[in-house]
């Protein structure tokens, strides 16, 4: 008899993310027990992640828990979890939006929600942000279809479109969109615009830092005194923004921004995450930097194409392309209100059980 047990999950691609998925049921209620089950399960602590699920990669070192919810209105509930690569840690506190792409299909295939007609309307509430996310996904004759005509920059090929729209996304870790109370305050002689909008993150110029904006992986990476020089900046604004000692904390994120270099583009973005590159962009930070675009005096505004359009398409240039934002915003400054949409694709990668060591669950 084996001393391992196996936990079922769904290995799944969500936007250009990826990583398990977990029924909240299947998993240890305890939350030590559980995180140490998520570590067991993606192989950290090891940069390698040889032992686990994980890509030794911060895009494919997530994972994703949902349940059926009992909240009025809201059919599925999500947490996510950033399972951190070289230390025993699993962040909760923020959200994943292309992680998100994939709970709908998920509770699709496990029996959680019913399949309607054509379409599919699945109401997520992120347990991590506190807000409502509605995902319309294609079921023609009542089943999930994957294949379709619909790109994303980061992902090879095509794949049927999921449509996701955030709501309540103002203030999602630290209840208001300027935590500091400022559009821009100065950290160690850096113009920074501190926001929370679906993420919370610093937004600060490319230039700045004598970068053009359109620096890759490898090259943002590798370059040990600029992420210390951002780290710095980071704890300080952290601070600022109420969530204390962000040493251990993948919160706030980081955006270095730039004009756009694509004539159809509105801004470039380079997302730390925080402490690399994001080969493409995070779905939650791109309405956090749309918003921004829309935030008269801050620093999106300041570098990105301007709209008078209201709903307007934001488009944001990362590494592997550009991302779009439908956003819609009633008011201005930090009173302003936003519904932001956006396209994503999703698949299932493999279905069964992943298997971890039994003593991490017995008693």
């Amino acid at each position: 008899m084996s001393d391992l047990i196996g936990i079922p999950c769904i290995f799944m691609r969500g936007g250009t993310s990826r990583g398990p998925y977990f029924k909240a049921s299947d998993l240890p209620a305890d939350v030590p027990t559980r995180d140490a089950v998520l570590l067991a399960a993606m192989g950290s602590p090891d940069l390698r992640q040889i032992d686990g699920l994980g890509g030794a990669d911060t895009l494919t070192s997530k994972v994703a828990i949902v349940s059926k919810s009992t909240r009025p209105g809201v059919d599925l509930d999500y947490l996510f979890a950033q399972v951190d690569i070289k230390r025993p840690l699993v962040d909760t506190a923020p959200s994943c939006g292309n992680m998100l792409a994939g709970v709908a299909p998920f509770g699709l295939e496990t029996g959680l929600i019913p399949a309607q007609d054509g379409e599919t309307r699945v109401m997520i509430y992120n347990v991590n942000t506190q807000s409502r996310i509605e995902a319309v996904v294609k079921t023609p004759g009542r089943q999930i279809a994957y294949t379709g005509d619909a790109r994303i920059d980061g992902v090879p090929g095509t794949a049927s479109p999921i449509v996701l729209n955030f709501m309540d996304v103002v203030g999602s870790i630290a209840g208001v969109m300027l935590p500091t109370t400022n559009v821009r305050d100065v950290i160690e002689g850096i113009e920074v615009t501190c926001i929370d909008v679906a993420m919370p993150m610093i937004m600060m110029r490319a230039t700045d830092f004598g970068l053009t904006g359109t620096e890759n992986k490898a090259q943002i990476d590798g370059n040990k005194e600029l992420l210390a020089r951002i780290e710095k900046i980071r704890m300080e604004a952290g601070r600022r923004m109420g969530f204390g000692d962000v040493s251990d904390k993948v919160i706030p994120k980081v955006g270095l921004l730039s004009p756009p270099h694509d004539p159809n583009g509105t801004i470039t973005s380079r997302y730390l995450t925080p402490h690399a590159l994001h080969a493409a962009h995070a779905v939650t930070g791109a309405v956090c930097v749309a918003t921004a675009c829309a935030l008269e005096g801050s620093i999106a505004h300041e570098v990105s194409v301007k709209s008078a359009e209201n709903p307007r398409t934001i488009w944001i240039e990362h590494p592997s392309g550009m991302v779009d934002v439908r956003l819609e915003t009633t008011g201005k400054g930090a009173d302003m209100t936003v519904v932001a949409g956006t396209l994503r694709t999703a698949r299932p990668i493999m279905k069964g059980e992943v298997m971890v060591p039994g003593k991490l669950v017995q008693a």
